[in-house]
């Protein structure tokens, strides 16, 4: 009757002792005690199943070069900027396709099945471009790969990037970046995002902005994404990204900024970990924290969904692929620590960010693509907690990564004893 069935599933919205039945790559039923037989069967044991992580915001290009040409001293964005120009004129095609197929196998191991990256489109000879295009065909059987043409070094600040980011467009890229922070002056960051706004509209394509990535309380550039968004009639395409300089304004302001960017329809994507690693640097104390208000921006209806960003690259010398330390980091650094919160902070690690990349047959209804993660948790929060172990990986219902549970074994007083660190715990009361 099914080609696979997943015995015994919680589910993230609180179901609990579920089966999910498959069929030809989707998911056929979802209930208690399914009927039928399958070629395939998973007994989850009262452990979470969920939805494939998402990334929101990436880098691939430059992902795995910790090192190269040397290290970030001050662990600066602007100092990461540097590092990755020096970088650029050595790379090849061929060194970029490994690096990100490496990353790609990594991501998979971690149930991240779908990843939105930048692509630097700033050099005429578009390198990046041609390798990460590559990579997209490559990945197509088990990862959705999207790709936004990035102008690193500004749209208007360097010479020809206009015309670089168009041929980007034109070979294949997905989305239109931008960067309005880091051109010569607000005036033409604003420029900047009229221009790639009117760009993405004439293309019917979506928009996602690295937006005031900033501790500057005057980089506000996300006002004018916001007004350029409902110009342009591109509600629900639009992304900004990062927001870190929202931590830094006045709430007088961003109690005007926040139902704008709710109005426009924008989603918001912080990147938790590297946000609160790059941002404050030339504080001395007290110290901001570098993240946006995430439980603001939810709370006004905005959707949130974060970002791992970079591993071991110029601006991050850290990182595994793991969505859930992502979420970690958030819940920590906004004070996300009521039940309802954490909750939320396992939404922008997948339901937020599917939304967020505009994916289509995501999630865990009849009808969805059958695609899904087995942890070694019960629940989010536990999952979030536990930084959860994945037990299986399954993608258009096969397995295509999977692991024996984390047990300990004790030996204490002379008598062992196992201990599954998912279990110790009580679990928690329902909201």
């Amino acid at each position: 009757m099914f080609d696979l069935i997943l015995r015994h599933a919680n589910l993230p919205d609180g179901r609990s002792d579920v089966d999910i039945g498959v069929s030809h790559g989707r998911i056929a039923a979802v209930g208690q005690a399914l009927d039928g037989s399958a070629g395939t069967e998973i007994d989850a044991t009262g452990r979470l199943v969920s939805p494939p992580f998402v990334d929101s915001h990436f880098h691939m290009d430059s992902t795995l070069s910790l090192g190269l040409p040397r290290l970030n001293q001050s662990g600066t964005l602007l100092e990461g900027i540097a590092l990755w120009g020096e970088l650029k004129p050595s790379l090849t095609a061929d060194v970029v396709i490994e690096r990100a197929l490496n990353y790609c196998d990594l991501a998979v191991a971690q149930g991240l099945l779908a990843i939105r990256s930048h692509v630097d489109v700033s050099d005429a000879n578009l390198i990046t471009v041609e390798a990460l295009l590559a990579v997209r065909e490559r990945v197509r059987p088990y990862i959705d790969l999207q790709l936004v043409a990035f102008p690193q070094d500004g749209y208007l600040r360097k010479p020809g990037v206009t015309e670089t980011l168009e041929r980007a467009l034109a070979m294949g890229v997905d989305v239109v970046g931008g960067i309005p922070h880091f051109e010569r002056t607000m005036a033409d960051g604003a420029l900047s995002i009229r221009r790639l706004c009117r760009l993405a509209a004439d293309r019917g394509l979506p928009v996602d902005m690295h937006c005031d990535e900033s501790d500057d309380p005057l980089s506000r550039h996300i006002e004018t994404l916001a007004a350029e968004t409902v110009r342009h009639g591109l509600p629900g395409r639009v992304a900004g990204s990062h927001l870190t300089s929202m931590h830094s304004m006045d709430n007088y302001y961003v109690s005007k900024l926040i139902p704008l960017i709710a109005e426009a329809g924008i989603h918001a994507i912080p990147n938790p970990l590297i946000n609160i690693t790059l941002q404050g640097r030339h504080d001395s104390y007290p110290k901001r924290r570098g993240m946006t208000r995430v439980p603001e921006l939810m709370a006004a209806g905005v959707n949130v969904a974060f970002g791992h960003d970079c591993v071991m690259d110029p601006w991050y010398s850290m990182g595994s692929g793991d969505m859930l330390e992502v979420a970690h980091m958030a819940v920590h650094v906004g004070q996300m620590t009521s039940l309802a919160a954490m909750r939320s902070a396992y939404d922008a690690i997948t339901v937020n960010s599917a939304r967020a990349l505009g994916l289509e047959a995501y999630g865990l209804d009849v009808g969805c693509n059958a695609d899904f993660v087995v942890l070694q948790a019960r629940d989010p929060i536990e999952a979030i907690r536990l930084k959860a172990h994945r037990l299986a990986v399954i993608r258009r219902g096969k397995v295509i990564a999977r692991s024996v549970p984390k047990i300990s074994e004790l030996m204490l007083d002379g008598r062992p004893r196992q201990l599954d660190t998912a279990s110790f715990a009580p679990p928690l009361p329902d909201l």
